[in-house]
């Protein structure tokens, strides 16, 4: 169903040039002009003789509204939508609000405007309950709204998951972060402290006695060193 849909909206537009007939005399000859270039599909030509009716009188209904279907096909949606917009207040009142609404959904559905679009073509209903284009077109908008709210829905929950998941992950890092440094204080605690080396009596006066025996063979040498020099010195004297 969606796919059909689709292919009337995109293959089949009611975009109606409306009829010289409700011009205005200033505009009149431009608007034709137009017209004669829409029937050709030559949309620049159309779309710069409904210009030059627009330079004449701003407020031609017919050059706006002519306006407007020539830049839907020239898939200028935007401008489209702007020149639609301009004729909201008389559209909606005159003979063409049917037209009006028509188009104006077309219009928000090539901009993904769904929202938009399902509220132009119930206005198109309300004034002509058996188009069943528009009808079609209004199911399709109707659907394509739903699953927007649904993709946004889903990608809100997928935003969230992924925060949540995140938030975790940091709560993790930081709770083995702590586990991690609390263990290492505990094993910093359990190391055995280096104690000073405790010496019996016995090995205390084994130390006295071997420094007093190496200061003794010091002294003896010294002793010898000073006989051996004076006995120098005298032997020279003698000399």
């Amino acid at each position: 169903m969606k796919i059909r849909f689709q292919y009337i909206v995109l293959m089949w537009v009611a975009f109606a040039a409306v009829a010289p007939s409700v011009q205005a005399q200033p505009d009149r000859r431009e608007v034709r002009q137009g017209n004669r270039q829409f029937r050709k599909e030559n949309w620049r030509e159309a779309d710069v003789d409904y210009r030059r009716a627009l330079l004449k009188d701003s407020t031609s209904f017919a050059a706006n509204y002519n306006l407007a279907n020539t830049l839907y096909r020239q898939a200028a949606y935007d401008e489209a939508g702007k020149s639609l917009e301009r004729l909201k207040e008389a559209a909606s009142a005159s003979v063409h609000a049917a037209d009006y609404y028509y188009n104006s959904g077309d219009v928000a559905l090539q901009k993904k405007d769904y929202a938009a679009a399902v509220e132009a073509f119930k206005q198109a209903l309300l004034r002509r309950p058996d188009d069943l284009d528009a009808k079609e077109n209004y199911i399709y908008a109707k659907k394509m709204l739903e699953n927007q709210q649904n993709q946004d829905q889903n990608q809100d929950q997928n935003q969230q998951q992924n925060q949540d998941q995140n938030q975790d992950q940091q709560n993790q890092d930081q709770n083995q972060d702590q586990q991690n440094q609390n263990q290492n204080q505990d094993q910093q605690q359990q190391q055995p402290q280096p104690q000073e080396q405790q010496i019996s009596p016995q090995q205390a006066r084994q130390m006295l006695q071997a420094i007093q025996a190496k200061e003794k063979e010091t002294q003896d040498k010294v002793n010898k060193e000073k006989a051996a020099v004076l006995k120098s010195r005298q032997k020279d004297k003698n000399w």
